[in-house]
Order: structure tokens, then C-alpha cells, then sequence
């Protein structure tokens, strides 16, 4: 019994079996789109809709910064004061809705504030990386106390000459009782004090640059 032909369509010569994988794909590129496409845009949408719900726990100079259009902001500060479940959730969607409205570069800083809250400004890891080298410098060369003291006079140096004595007595002990037990060393209370010294002073001087530069400028 002779076999019962496939249906299909011949394309620049080419026999394309209805159903078949050329088929679909064929039939997509007519619609102008495709099964992955609609994937991606769905996956973008759900990415939008979690940019929105993190955009109501951000913090409030980060969130004014960004300049979103009034209708979203809105929106976003109404969330935050629904408490009802079900009412949230619709607010969220409309939120969602208008998170789709947003040009890239909004997106974008949207996602840097959100950023920086979660790790902080690269100003902020700046500043902690070089308080973290100062304190060691200062542990570490008797030297490196008389060039702070230059370049921050305002320290209280019998503070500060404690503290960073008192951290090198308590580093070789806790060491090696870390070593002991395969664990990183424990800081000490003074390592952490001297640190906290240590950036004080720096943010406190960079505040008074900052301040100085804008009286120049006025």
C-alpha cells in the first residue's frame, strides 16, 4: 500500500513537512517572532516586576536621586502604605506595569541604586579600603603614627598610641589559637576600635574638604 504523502510546502526548492521544526520556524519569522523571544520578554517582565518590589525598600535619598517619573513614584510610595495582602499585590502589578515604561538608562539606575545600598557606594569601598591599609600600616610600623598624626592632627593620640599597642599585643596569641583550630584569626576588641578611630578621622576630613570646596565655588 503505497504511503500516504506528508503535507507541506516547498520553499526556494526545499520540501518543509507541516509540524516540523522548519515549519515553526518558518511560520515565526512571518509573525515576527518566536518561542525564545517570547521567553525573553517574559523573563524581562518578572525582572522588572522584582525591580519594583525592591524599589520599595530603598533608602530614601537613594530613591529621590533617581528622578523616576511622577506616576511611578506615586505608585511606588502608595505600595508602601497598603498593608491589605491581596491590595498590595494589586498595586504591584501596576507597579510592574509601569516599570515597563522605562527607558534602559532608567532601568540601569535603578539597578545601580539598588546596588549600592546592598554593597555600598564605590566612594564608601574606597574609603573602608583605605582605612583597612591605614590601620595596618599603623599595627604594623612604628613609623606610620608620626605620619598620621601630620596628616590628622585632631586624633587623640594617647586613644589612638593605646589602641594600636594594645592590638599588637593581641595578635600573635590569637593567631596561633586560630591556626590551632584551622580558623581565621579572631580580631581583637582594640583592632576593631582602631579602625573605627581610623575611619572617623578620614570621613571627618573628607567632610571638611567637601565643605571647603563648596565655599570655593560659591
Amino acid at each position: 500500500m503505497p504511503r500516504k504523502p506528508k503535507k507541506g510546502y516547498f520553499v526556494r526548492g526545499q520540501f518543509v513537512a507541516e509540524g516540523s521544526e522548519l515549519d515553526m520556524q518558518l511560520k515565526a519569522e512571518l509573525r515576527g517572532t518566536d518561542g525564545s523571544t517570547k521567553t525573553e520578554l517574559k523573563r524581562e517582565s518578572d525582572e522588572l516586576q522584582d525591580l519594583g518590589k525592591e524599589l520599595l525598600t530603598l533608602r530614601t535619598d537613594l530613591f529621590n536621586r533617581l528622578n523616576l517619573p511622577e506616576k511611578l513614584q506615586e505608585a511606588i510610595l502608595e505600595a508602601k502604605r497598603i498593608t491589605n495582602f491581596e491590595g498590595k499585590r494589586r498595586q504591584m502589578q501596576y507597579v510592574g506595569k509601569l516599570m515597563r515604561k522605562l527607558e534602559e538608562a532608567e532601568v540601569a539606575a535603578v539597578r545601580q541604586a539598588l546596588d549600592e545600598q546592598r554593597n555600598g557606594s564605590a566612594a564608601e569601598k574606597l574609603s573602608l579600603h583605605l582605612a583597612e591599609q591605614w590601620r595596618d600600616r599603623l599595627i604594623a610600623h612604628e613609623e606610620s603614627l608620626a605620619i598620621w598624626l601630620d596628616q590628622f592632627p585632631r586624633t587623640d593620640t594617647q586613644q589612638i598610641r593605646a589602641l594600636i599597642r594594645q592590638a599588637r599585643k593581641d595578635a600573635p596569641a590569637e593567631d596561633k589559637a586560630a591556626e590551632s583550630q584551622g580558623l581565621a584569626p579572631r580580631k581583637s576588641r582594640a583592632y576593631r576600635d582602631l579602625f573605627q578611630l581610623v575611619r572617623e578621622q578620614l570621613d571627618d576630613t573628607k567632610t571638611e574638604s567637601d565643605a571647603e570646596s563648596q565655599e570655593d565655588d560659591a
